[in-house]
């Protein structure tokens, strides 16, 4: 017997450009775990950034974040350019903030839709 399931995808959009969906989360959250995006040199060793550990190229990533900081009406970034230490890339509390209400919604839909009945005839009986 077939299986039928509701699915959905939850993005944001301002004036009908997307802010932010699935893959600008992880990519935020990845920048938020490694301070950076395309990963810096510490005394112990190299940290890989964000656009390694999603396995994406830094320029896509890039042009990912420039995508959003320009749709955005508020700064999403603080960063430190390279150097001695190395450069970061800090969400501000804006950035983090919509994390959270896109993270809230997206659990809210996918509950919704886990619990959501299907019609009838979607399971006919035969007879």
């Amino acid at each position: 017997m077939s299986r039928c399931t509701v699915r959905c995808k939850v993005w944001f959009e301002i004036d009908g450009q997307p802010l932010i969906g699935t893959g600008r989360e992880r990519l935020l959250l990845a920048i938020d775990a490694a301070g950076s995006i395309n990963g810096a040199a510490h005394a112990a060793g190299s940290i890989n950034g964000a656009a390694h550990q999603l396995d994406i190229s830094y320029r896509k990533a890039w042009a990912q974040l420039q995508e959003m900081e320009r749709i955005a009406p508020f700064p999403l970034f603080t960063r430190r350019t390279g150097g001695n230490g190395g450069g970061a890339t800090v969400l501000t509390p804006q950035a983090r903030q919509l994390l959270d209400e896109y993270r809230r919604l997206d659990g809210d839909v996918r509950a919704l839709t886990a619990n959501c009945p299907l019609p009838d005839l979607l399971y006919p009986t035969k007879g």
